[in-house]
Order: structure tokens, then sequence, then C-alpha cells
């Protein structure tokens, strides 16, 4: 089985399609050894290693093993380690990768993909590490305890409690949820467990029917009843209000429906990555030129109205610092993406955008000078900027606006 699984990590690998420009990639090679540098000394300063997150008030940011960003930081050294070939970074990425043995039973989110993917997954197909399989199998497993056969779906955030219990939803899933589908995917591959594939491909084809609108732009959450499978809801629980586009939506949505093309083959799925890809790169009139989006891409357009911020935000005046801030971390991910979309299509256009992108995220505006961010490589992402909604009450955690991000830095070095 570990063999097995193995080989499917591999040919998951072959997708990934390297631009004709290598300065530009050996020149960000040299600036992430640099930078990483000084986040593994962060990450390792005392006898517990940190899974560094951030950069904010001159401080690295940690997070602990259960955040769904936990395993971003572990895959970044995995590249590291595949784009240098150096044995130095494949030895780091093994020890921050096993601090997140547990997370192969966490049960409580669904996240788990991006957490073990990202980390044991990138270490199985690139050292073939006794026991990853089994911690990715388990991980599997364990993602699917949270599949609403009624709905077909993978329930995203739990409602018993925080802020999402105050929205009365009754089973949430989120467009982020289409990149945790890879996890079930490989594992029903390498086992020959036809119910993982199953669960994905329901979960992606219910995402499908009812996470777009007539654009191809994505709502960010969908709420099921998790008994009859009716839609009872949708709105941005991230963006700028319900009916905005939120920016990493738009990112997840264009790289979950070109990944899990990669495995099933519909050209339904296929079909769909390249309807958003055309959305966001051909109909997006707020799409900036060198392709960092905005946070979100209506900000500008609800800035603009007076009577909407201060509904917002209480008054104009305090949404004006986030009126112009970019989200470096979506541009990273749809930079991966369209350069598998490329390698599928063979469509020129994909890759020229993914070329844009990866220029416009290695000069001086987007990514740190040696000994800057903390170590991070690219500045200028945004998780998520608290407000309040109409008829909805946002997340009054919200944050790391304007910050360092270590998935974008992970997609980053994907795409590279």
């Amino acid at each position: 089985m570990k063999s097995r699984l193995l080989s499917i990590l591999l040919l998951a690998a072959a997708v990934i399609s390297c631009t004709n420009n290598t300065h530009i990639i050996q020149d960000n090679i040299e600036n992430a050894k640099s930078q990483l540098a000084f986040l593994i000394e962060a990450a390792e300063a005392d006898s517990t290693l940190k899974i560094p997150s951030t950069f904010k008030n001159g401080k690295v940011g940690f997070v602990p093993a259960k955040d769904w960003v936990s395993g971003f930081f572990a895959g970044s050294l995995w590249y590291m380690y595949e784009l240098t070939g150096d044995e130095f970074y494949a030895e780091k990425a093994q020890k921050h990768t096993e601090i997140l043995h547990d997370i192969q039973y966490l049960t409580s989110h669904h996240d788990i993909g991006f957490m073990i993917n990202n980390s044991y997954g990138n270490g199985l197909r690139l050292k073939d590490i006794p026991g990853y399989d089994t911690v990715m199998v388990n991980a599997a497993r364990s993602l699917c305890t949270r599949y609403r056969p009624e709905a077909g779906i993978i329930q995203s955030w739990n409602i018993a409690k925080g802020w999402q219990a105050e929205q009365g939803w009754k089973c949430p899933v989120i467009i982020d949820n289409m990149m945790n589908l890879e996890l079930l995917f490989k594992v029903s591959m390498a086992t020959s467990d036809q119910s993982l594939w199953d669960i994905a491909t329901s979960h992606a084809d219910k995402t499908l029917e009812h996470h777009y609108r007539d654009d191809f732009s994505t709502y960010h959450v969908v709420d099921f009843d998790d008994q009859t499978g009716e839609v009872r809801g949708k709105c941005t629980a991230q963006g700028i209000t319900n009916e905005s586009r939120w920016a990493r939506g738009q990112a997840w949505s264009l790289y979950g429906f070109t990944m899990t093309y990669r495995y099933t083959k519909a050209e339904r799925h296929l079909k769909r990555a390249e309807d958003i890809a055309h959305y966001l790169f051909v109909e997006e009139d707020n799409m900036p030129e060198n392709l960092v989006p905005l946070w979100d891409y209506d900000v500008i357009q609800y800035a603009n109205d007076t009577t909407e911020m201060i509904a917002l935000f209480g008054d104009k005046e305090a949404m004006l610092p986030y009126v112009e801030i970019r989200d470096a971390s979506s541009a990273a991910i749809m930079a991966s993406a369209l350069y598998e979309l490329y390698w599928h299509t063979k469509n020129k256009f994909y890759k020229k955008k993914a070329d844009k992108i990866i220029e416009s995220l290695s000069s001086p505006t987007y990514r740190s000078e040696v000994g800057e961010n903390g170590g991070f490589l690219l500045m200028h992402s945004t998780g998520s900027v608290p407000h309040t909604y109409r008829g909805l009450k946002k997340n009054p955690n919200g944050g790391n606006i304007d910050v360092p991000l270590n998935y974008a830095d992970y997609y980053f070095l994907e795409a590279l």
C-alpha cells in the first residue's frame, strides 16, 4: 500500500509546470534559502518546535498544531528540498512534519487535508518515509467523519460554539473545503477504498452545483440542511459583504476544481476550472494589472458608497485603511492553479497569467528583502478583515491584515 500511495503522490507532482524563466526561479530560491534560515531559527529557538504563521509588530507569530495553517511551514520546507535537492531541508521538513503526528485523528474541522497532505503528503512523495502512508490513511478517514450523506457534502465548520454558532447555520460548507479533497483522492487510489473517492467526488459536484453565481464567482459559505440536502442560504463570511467576491475564495475555487480534474478526469470539473479562470482573468473588471488582487474584488465599490461604509464599519473613515489592501496569498494560489491548468489544457493563456503573477510577487513590492519580514518570503497578504454584515455578525477575531502568511509562501514555492 505504501508503494502505491507513493506512486500516486509522484504522479500528482508531475502536473507541476515550470516557467521557462529559470533566472526568476533561481533568484527566488536563493532568496528563500536566506529567508527560511531566519524562520527555522525562530521555530527552533527553544526545546519545543513551533509553527510560524505570520509576522506582526516585529515578532513571528506561531500557531498550535490544531490550527488550520499548521501544515504549511513543513510543506514549504519540503518544497525547498524539492527545489534545491539539499538534504538539510528534508531533515528540517521531517522534524516539522512529525510534530503534526496527532492531527491524523483530528475530526473537529475539515482542514485536516491542508494540515496532513501538505506536510506528510509531500514528505511521503519526496522521501518515502516509513509510517507516513499510515498517517495519510488515518487522516483521510478522520476527514470522512464529517461527511453528511443526506446532503452529499463534508461539513466545514462546527456550529455548537463560537461565532459560527450565532449565524443560524445547520451545516455550513465553505469553498476552501475543495482543497481538502486531494487527501481523499490520493488515499482512495492507494488503498482501493472507493468510499473515499465517492465522498470527494460528491462534495466536488455539490460545490459545483450550489456555490457559484452565474458569472462563475463563488460564494464563500453555503449552508445545507444535513438531513434533506436542501440549501438553506448562501453568504460570504470573510469578504466585505454577503454578495461580494472574496479574493481568496475565488483562488480556492480555481485551484480546487483544477486539482479535482487531475484525479477524476471529469470534463465538468475541467470546464468549471476554465470558467472560473475566464471569470477571473477576462471578466473581472477589478482584477489589478499586476494580478495581485485586493482582498475582496468589490471593496472599492463599497468604499465609494458612504451609506454602505457606515453600515459595515460604523463610519467611512474606519474603512479607509482597508481599501487598497492586497492579498498576495490569493495571487500565489492562483499562480499554482494556473500552471496546472496549463498542463492539462496546453492553453498558453493560463501560463502567461501565471508567469505574470510570479513576476509581480517576485518584485520588491511583494517579495521580502533578506532579513526582513521575519523570514517570510512574501509581504501583503490578508486573512480576514473584521466588520459587521447586514444580517450576519462578523467573526470578531478577524485579523492578519496586510501581513505575511505561511500559506502564501507555500503556494508561491509550489508555483515555482
